[in-house]
């Protein structure tokens, strides 16, 4: 193996460890299934690897490795069939799966609020739905998310708010 090769072995092992676990976060927020979540992640992994092979120009790791899973979920959701939220709930639970097990979002420990916040998730368009997980589970500034995006930081904190009231319409209205 030569020294470039070793190089981008590391440096996408590097990502890997500091980056899978949030990566399946957001394909699981964005998806609300847990296998292909894991599929996506490990697609976006493979294909950072395919462009690293191929000389790619890569300056944000972690900005690449978004864009590429956000583009995966796109193509998902172009041939995705419609799943009840019943179905995802069962079946988190005959796998003894808590995708915010993570210490950072303390608003899942309670499980009703978790369904709560899953069911007010899925309701969002997508639109929606990627800048809420991006900024609130993926912890991303606006900033990084117009990176992400391609967007302006600008046109990112306006879709932002618009997400918040919309999530909170939803949130609302599902208690009443």
């Amino acid at each position: 193996m030569s020294v470039f090769g070793n190089r981008k072995e590391k440096l996408l092992l590097k990502a890997y460890d500091e980056f899978s676990d949030a990566i399946f976060r957001h394909a699981y927020y964005r998806t609300f299934d847990r296998h292909k979540a894991r599929d996506i992640m490990q697609e976006a992994f493979t294909r950072t690897w395919q462009s690293l092979q191929e000389n790619k120009k890569i300056e944000n790791i972690r900005a690449f490795l978004y864009t590429v899973t956000n583009h995966l979920i796109i193509d998902d959701v172009r041939k995705k069939r419609p799943t009840a939220f019943s179905d995802m709930r069962n079946e988190d639970e005959e796998n003894n799966f808590d995708p915010a097990s993570t210490a950072h979002i303390e608003l899942f420990m309670n499980t009703e609020a978790k369904h709560l916040l899953e069911a007010s998730l899925q309701a969002l368009d997508e639109h929606h739905r990627q800048i809420i997980i991006m900024r609130f589970v993926d912890d991303m500034t606006p900033q990084e998310i117009a990176h992400v995006t391609g967007e302006r930081e600008n046109t990112v904190s306006v879709r932002l708010h618009r997400a918040i009231r919309k999530m909170r319409e939803i949130t609302d209205h599902s208690l009443d």
